[in-house]
């Protein structure tokens, strides 16, 4: 079956997306084809396009790692996801190399990244691995409020603060403070919440924290306007009021800025935990000898494991995720404007490219 479809290509930092008409290539063994239904364009491609984060994939190279869409063509192997909807993992590990099998798969050394280490989604068409896909039931999806489209970006922003908060092991009566509410942020707080703990966002827009009150987050504050002193002496007050431990915090960087990281930081306390989910290129000095001071953890988190994607997805078929607030429809075609927009903080929900609309 002869599948034609376009794509925008990043072929230079800093250069607009090229549109590409191409022919796709029948699936391999293992392989699905998904024709996109959505998009996202987070933070990454923003560092790819914009500040020169080397791609693994040499340029040019179709971004967009956060996609939904559904399966129109199979290779041997992938035949039971055929018309089905899915997400795709924005990390998708071999699943057979020592490291997977081990379940330490988003270490997986052969791994694939769309929009890094193969063609991304910002396109009407993918070829993906079919292990790791996760199905979604349409009609629960409608049930929820949602299209497929809208769903897209639960391939990073929901799913990878979700593996934040299962490695943190997140219980009921715990301490949550996530630092930046942006993308991926505001839905730390959402399942954090979901998780049973009491939430505290921290970011330095008054209208993001603002929004998030209504979706999980117990108490916010403006960094802008607090230093970190008295940032951590609210969050004291906070447990005091709660009768929360006045230990093993969990904190989640989501910022992806030396301040917020810095800040993250500065609230370590006896027992915590530290989820480092943001990334950016600055530098920053600590002392790290803080953390065997206060017996804390520091823990990196790349994407999520595709085993854990079901578990997000019920969170938001249950509606205790909340997605439809926060994010935003625009054409694919529209790709070069909504980057320039998002680079510029213009842009108030996370957008999601849909090709064809």
């Amino acid at each position: 079956m002869r599948i034609d479809g376009h794509r925008w290509m990043m072929t230079a930092v800093n250069q607009p997306f090229a549109k590409q008409a191409f022919e796709i290539e029948a699936p391999a063994t293992g392989e699905v084809t998904v024709e996109v239904a959505g998009c996202g364009v987070c933070h990454t491609d923003l560092g790819f396009l914009y500040d020169g984060v080397r791609t693994n994939h040499e340029l040019p190279l179709t971004l967009g790692h956060e996609i939904s869409g559904r399966v129109v063509a199979a290779g041997e192997g992938g035949e039971s996801l055929l018309n089905r909807s899915v997400v795709v993992p924005a990390v998708m590990p071999c699943g057979h190399c020592d490291l997977c099998t081990r379940g330490l798969g988003t270490m997986c050394r052969k791994q694939k990244m769309p929009g890094n280490d193969i063609h991304g989604g910002f396109a009407t068409h993918i070829n993906v691995p079919a292990l790791g896909l996760c199905p979604v039931d349409e009609d629960r999806l409608a049930n929820a409020g949602m299209t497929l489209a809208e769903l897209a970006v639960l391939a990073d922003a929901v799913t990878t603060p979700y593996q934040a908060a299962v490695l943190a092991e997140i219980r009921p009566g715990d301490l949550a403070i996530v630092i930046g509410i942006g993308g991926v942020g505001g839905y730390a707080v959402q399942i954090a919440n979901a998780m049973g703990a009491s939430v505290v966002a921290i970011d330095v827009d008054q209208a993001k924290l603002d929004q998030l009150r209504a979706y999980g987050a117990a108490l916010t504050i403006n960094a802008r306007e607090t230093d970190a002193k008295a940032i951590k002496k609210q969050v004291k007050s906070f447990v005091e009021e709660r009768g929360l431990r006045a230990t093993e915090w969990k904190i989640f960087e989501c910022s992806g800025t030396s301040a917020g990281q810095a800040s993250a930081f500065s609230l370590l306390t006896f027992g915590s935990h530290l989820a480092v989910v943001g990334f950016t290129m600055e530098k920053l000095e600590l002392r790290l000898s803080n953390l065997m001071a206060f017996s804390a953890r520091l823990q990196g988190n790349w994407g999520c494991l595709p085993e854990h994607y079901p578990a997000a997805l019920a969170l938001v078929l249950e509606g205790k995720i909340q997605m439809k607030p926060f994010v935003r429809l625009h054409p694919l075609e529209q790709i070069n404007e909504v980057f320039t927009a998002a680079k510029a903080h213009r842009l108030n929900e996370r957008a999601i490219l849909v090709p064809g609309l």
